[in-house]
Formats: structure tokens, C-alpha cells, sequence
């Protein structure tokens, strides 16, 4: 078959950087085009000097005549441009994945509520499919529009997965504390996330409502097919990469063996690896890589259940991801252009 035409609609941030770092590997899909407002007109390995040799394009405007010769595009932008934008490329038949949150929220006021923006695409968003592929793997099959999830969500849902398909836990009381490295707050200049400011230091964020509740709260309860409740605490950590997500639950049945529970759904996944019994999970060991480690290990006392989940917030929690999402959207395997192990150390 062709290769699949991609177009990457804000190519200068580090979910940009890293679509085009795992599509060079990719062996059916091309990118054609990478957009860029800010950086329109110059090469984009010098841009990226990780790139040179390695890619010859050159940064257009968004309304290159080019995208439209696409198969997919993937919109690495602010919240707020795919709402904008999407349509027209759908309309001519072009798949669109988004790795904002302009379609991750089903309710439009809730999205203006933690996003501050009105959202004006009622019809793209009842029709947008949320891309965790391990959940919604059978829909985004068909999809025209791919919602890709926040990092956090991606690291909670897949933790708790197992647990709210069998019934086994405690819905009203679930606590998700949560770490991410600071290329989790994007590549904009922010004094907050200057080496000085983040360096020997750790620190919550984001404690009394943070942008990915909503999000992770609507996902669970459709899982759950009732209200979850949770409290979702993130915090800074003092690394580049990495998340972790420890979540703390209340098992209905303390005799039940959580390990096989596990072992057994996602002995079929290719990017879940569930670690033996007393293990834990490291974020070096899945960095740069679209695998997700998670480990369970009950408390020495009562019910309480403790669950390990650790991606790699740019592959598995963003880009990674949104390329799986184009693997199941094209009827190919999902591991394509995604075989890269962790890197250690």
C-alpha cells in the first residue's frame, strides 16, 4: 500500500517534535507537511537540530494547500485551533486527530468551564471519538475525529481499568496522586518551569481543580456505567520526562487475587506490561517509549489497594498515543513506528 500522507498542524512544541521524532521510523506513514505560524518559512531541522539529516521539510502556514493532500492530520496546538479548523478537513474526508482537549469533554459547558473558551462545534464534538485506544479501540476504527486523552487520564485509566470492569473496588473513594516531569506543562517560557524554579524542588499543583478532572472523572463514570468519584492531586517532580500515577483504592473483597485480575486484562495488550507480584514500576524505564508499566500491591492492613501506573507523558501520553490512534484508524498494526523500548539509564 501508499504511505500514509500526514500533516502536522503546530510543529514547534515538544508533542510536534515528538510525532515527527516516531513517524521517521514509521514504515507506512510520510509526513508532507508540518505547520507553523510562528516559524513559517524555516527548515525544520534546523528548528529541531535533533532532525538534521534526518528531515528536509520546512515550516508552512496553516492554510498550505499541502494539507489537503493529506490522509490524517494530527493538530499539536493549543486548546481552541482544532475546534477551529477540524471541520474543513474533515468535510473533504481527511481523519483528524487532536492532541488538545477541544473534543475530550462531552459536556460544552464543562469544557468552557476549565478551559475558558466557548466551544462552537456541537456537531464535531458529539461526533468525536476519545482515542484511549485499549478502551475505545473498536470505535476509533470508524472515526473521523480522534479526541486524544491528557496524560494524566492516560495514566489512571489504564490503571483502574481492570478494577471497574470486574466490580472489585470502592466507586465513591477513589484517591489518584499523581507525578509528571516538567515537559508536562509544554514548551512555552514560563518563570515556573525554569531549571532554578523546578530543580531540587517537588511540589502539588492544581490541587483545588486541575484542567484533567473533568476529563478523567467523565471517563471513569462511562467505564464505571455510574458516577466515580475521585481525588486527583498532581504534582511537579524535578525530571524532563515521566509520569507516574499511584492510585489508592478500597477493594469490596479483600480475598480476591488482584495480581491475575490484571495479568489477565492486558495479557493481550502490546503496550501494557503488568509487573510481577511485589514490583514496582520506574517512568526511566518506559521514557520515550508508548508502553505503560503498572504494578499492584495490597496495603499490609484492611482493603486498601495500591495501584502503580507510570507512562512517558510525550509518548504514551500524548504523541505516541495519537500515532496508535492512526495505526487502528488505517487497519494497521498498532505497534508500527512504535517498537521503541525505554531508555536506561
Amino acid at each position: 500500500m501508499n504511505k500514509i500522507k500526514v500533516g502536522i498542524i503546530g510543529g514547534t512544541g515538544y508533542t510536534g517534535i515528538e510525532l515527527l521524532r516516531l513517524l521517521r521510523s514509521h514504515p507506512k506513514a510520510e509526513v508532507i507537511v508540518v505547520s507553523s505560524r510562528s516559524e513559517a518559512g524555516q527548515r525544520v531541522d534546523e528548528f529541531f537540530p535533533s532532525l538534521a539529516g534526518q528531515c528536509d521539510l520546512v515550516f508552512s502556514l496553516p492554510d498550505d494547500a499541502t494539507l489537503d493532500e493529506c490522509d490524517v492530520i494530527f493538530f499539536a496546538t493549543p486548546h481552541g485551533v482544532a475546534m477551529k479548523g477540524a471541520g474543513a478537513f474533515i468535510e473533504k474526508g481527511i481523519k483528524v486527530i487532536d492532541l488538545g482537549a477541544d473534543f475530550r469533554l462531552n459536556d460544552k459547558d464543562e469544557y468552557q468551564k476549565w478551559y475558558g473558551l466557548e466551544h462552537t462545534q456541537d456537531n464535531l464534538l458529539s461526533s468525536a471519538v476519545y482515542g484511549l485506544c485499549e478502551i475505545n479501540r473498536e470505535q476509533i476504527k470508524n472515526a473521523a475525529l480522534i479526541a486524544n486523552p491528557g496524560c494524566y487520564p492516560t495514566a489512571i485509566q489504564l490503571a483502574l481499568k481492570p478494577l471497574i470492569d470486574n466490580k472489585l473496588i470502592d466507586l465513591p473513594h477513589i484517591i489518584a496522586d499523581c507525578k509528571s516531569g516538567v515537559s508536562g506543562a509544554g514548551r512555552g517560557a514560563n518563570q515556573a518551569n525554569l531549571l532554578c524554579e523546578v530543580s531540587e524542588s517537588f511540589k502539588a499543583y492544581g490541587v483545588g481543580g486541575h484542567r484533567h478532572y473533568p476529563e478523567i472523572k467523565q471517563e471513569l463514570s462511562l467505564l464505571a456505567g455510574k458516577s466515580v468519584s475521585l481525588t486527583f492531586v498532581p504534582h511537579l517532580v524535578p525530571m524532563i520526562r515521566g509520569m507516574q500515577a499511584t492510585l489508592y483504592v478500597d477493594l469490596l473483597n479483600s480475598e480476591v487475587d488482584v495480581q491475575s485480575v490484571f495479568e489477565g486484562a492486558y495479557k493481550d495488550e502490546h503496550f501494557i506490561t503488568v509487573l510481577g507480584a511485589g514490583n514496582s514500576p520506574e517512568t526511566h524505564s518506559v521514557k520515550g517509549s508508548n508502553f505503560c508499566q503498572i504494578a499492584v500491591q495490597k496495603a499490609p492492613d484492611g482493603n486498601k489497594l495500591v495501584v502503580m501506573s507510570v507512562i512517558d507523558n510525550l509518548v504514551k501520553g500524548a504523541s505516541g498515543q495519537a500515532i496508535q490512534n492512526m495505526n487502528i484508524l488505517f487497519g494497521m498494526d498498532e505497534w508500527l513506528g512504535l517498537e521503541q523500548i525505554g531508555l536506561t539509564p
